[in-house]
C-alpha cells in the first residue's frame, strides 16, 4: 500500500463526503478509490468512513485523522516544492573548500560578488592544502589544483581555469642582479624554490617556441612550500622564483614583481570544481560553479588582455 497516496485519496473523500466526485478529481476509478480507503482502515485498524447508498461521513476516529493528513500532506507538499525550487533557485548553505591561495585571490573576492547576487545563499568556507573527502566531510563542491589530469573518481569536475607558472622577481633584485636574458643565465641567479607537488625541487622545466628546456638547479638558499609565502620573498628582491599565475598576478599589476624571460612559462596548472552528481544539481552549486569560472576568465583577460583558455 502505498500510504501516502492512500491518505490523499482519503483526504479528497472526505472533503467531497463522496468516493464518486474524489476519484474524478484525481483521475482514478470510484473502486480505486474505495479499494485504496479499505486498506487505509485495514492498516490503521480503524473505521474512518462510514458508508450508506446514499452518503459517506466521517467517524470520530476519521474526522481526528483527516486532521492529521492535512497536517502531513501539507509538509510533503511543501517539502517537494522546496526540493524542486532547489534545482532552479539558489538558496540555503552552500559548504566549499579550496586551497589556500587560489582561495585568497580568486575565491573570496568572487564569493562577495555572488552573494550579494543571490542572497538566498548562506557560505561556509573552509581553506586548506589538503583534499577534503568530500561525502565524509559534507561539502558541496571543492576547488582542486592539479598538474596532471584528475585522478579516476565518481565525482563530477568542472574546468575554471588552466594557468601557467611564471618566472619573477622584484625591481630592486634585477637591478642589483641584471634581467636574465636566456633561460642559461639563471644559473648565475638567486633561484628560489617552490616545494610543492607541482615543481620538482631539483630543476625548472620551461616551454616555449623552443619546444621545452630544462634547467638543473643548485640548492637554493631558500625553499618554501607556500606560493604566497614565496611571492614575499621575492618581492623582497631574495631571487628569481616561478609562481603560479594566481599568485604572481597581483604583483605583476601593481608593478611590486617583474616577469622574467617572459617568452617562457613553467609548469601549467588546472583548477576544477569537484561536486558530487550532474543529475539534480542543486541550483546554488550550478551557479557558483558557473560564476567563479566567469570571474577568474575575466580576472585573467583583464591583468594579461588575452585569454588563459578554460577549455585548454
Amino acid at each position: 500500500m502505498d500510504l501516502l497516496r492512500s491518505m490523499r485519496i482519503f483526504v479528497r473523500v472526505a472533503e467531497a463526503a463522496s468516493f464518486t466526485v474524489a476519484a474524478q478529481h484525481m483521475d482514478i476509478t470510484t473502486a480505486q478509490a474505495s479499494r485504496a480507503i479499505t486498506e487505509l482502515e485495514s492498516h490503521l485498524r480503524t473505521r474512518l468512513l462510514n458508508r450508506t447508498t446514499r452518503r459517506v461521513a466521517l467517524t470520530d476516529a476519521g474526522n481526528r485523522y483527516l486532521a492529521r493528513c492535512k497536517e502531513v500532506i501539507s509538509l510533503v507538499d511543501l517539502s517537494e516544492a522546496e526540493a524542486s525550487d532547489a534545482q532552479v533557485s539558489p538558496s540555503g548553505v552552500l559548504r566549499m573548500h579550496a586551497p589556500i591561495t587560489f582561495g585568497h585571490h580568486y575565491v573570496v573576492p568572487a564569493l562577495s560578488q555572488y552573494l550579494e547576487e543571490h542572497p538566498l545563499v548562506r557560505v561556509e568556507l573552509t581553506l586548506s592544502q589538503q583534499v577534503p573527502d568530500m561525502l565524509d566531510e559534507g561539502y558541496d563542491v571543492f576547488l582542486q589544483v592539479t598538474s596532471s589530469t584528475l585522478p579516476d573518481s565518481a565525482l563530477v569536475s568542472t574546468r575554471i581555469c588552466t594557468m601557467p607558472s611564471v618566472l619573477c622577481a622584484s625591481p630592486n633584485y634585477l637591478r642589483r642582479a641584471g634581467m636574465p636574458m636566456t633561460v642559461e643565465d639563471l644559473s648565475k641567479h638567486a633561484c628560489l624554490q617552490l616545494v610543492t607537488t607541482f615543481f620538482p625541487v631539483d630543476r625548472w622545466t620551461f616551454e616555449g617556441a623552443q619546444g621545452k628546456v630544462d634547467v638543473e638547479l643548485p640548492p637554493g638558499r631558500l625553499r618554501v612550500n607556500s606560493a604566497d609565502a614565496l611571492a614575499v620573498a621575492v618581492a623582497n628582491g631574495l631571487g628569481i622564483a616561478p609562481l603560479p599565475m594566481l599568485s604572481a598576478l597581483p604583483s605583476l599589476s601593481n608593478g611590486a614583481l617583474v616577469r622574467v624571460l617572459p617568452d617562457w612559462e613553467l609548469q601549467k596548472m588546472t583548477v576544477y570544481a569537484m561536486y558530487a552528481s550532474r543529475q539534480y544539481l542543486d541550483a546554488k552549486i550550478k551557479t557558483w560553479v558557473a560564476f567563479l569560472r566567469d570571474y577568474v576568465e575575466a580576472k585573467l583577460d583583464a591583468s594579461f588582455g588575452e585569454r588563459y583558455d578554460v577549455d585548454s
